[in-house]
């Protein structure tokens, strides 16, 4: 029974960092442009750059930037738990093996 419920707990940390770390990433590049827009000669490239960004995510969104990053936020949530799932069954499979 532990390790079920380890299994169970790597696979809810996997899904909750998953789903994190894209809004993260995002969030991040968002931050990094509007702090470079205060740097004298780029304010121009850095009004276009989360123009881009945004539009971006509006594409998956349906026209809306948060549901596109939410959409991506979930599909990275669900192939992450997909890969914790293969580590644990290949992990079991080379357990019974040696």
């Amino acid at each position: 029974m532990s390790i079920f419920n380890n299994f169970l707990r790597s696979l809810l940390l996997t899904v909750i960092f998953s789903f994190v770390a894209p809004m993260v990433l995002v969030g991040g590049i968002l931050l990094l442009v509007v702090l470079i827009g205060h740097i004298p000669g780029l304010q121009g490239l850095t009004e276009t750059i989360p123009t881009q960004i945004l539009h971006f995510l509006a594409t998956f969104g349906s026209g809306i930037p948060l549901h596109g990053l939410l959409v991506i936020s979930l599909t990275c949530s669900f192939v992450g738990a997909l890969f914790d799932i293969y580590a644990y069954y290949r992990c079991q499979i080379l357990r019974i093996d040696s």
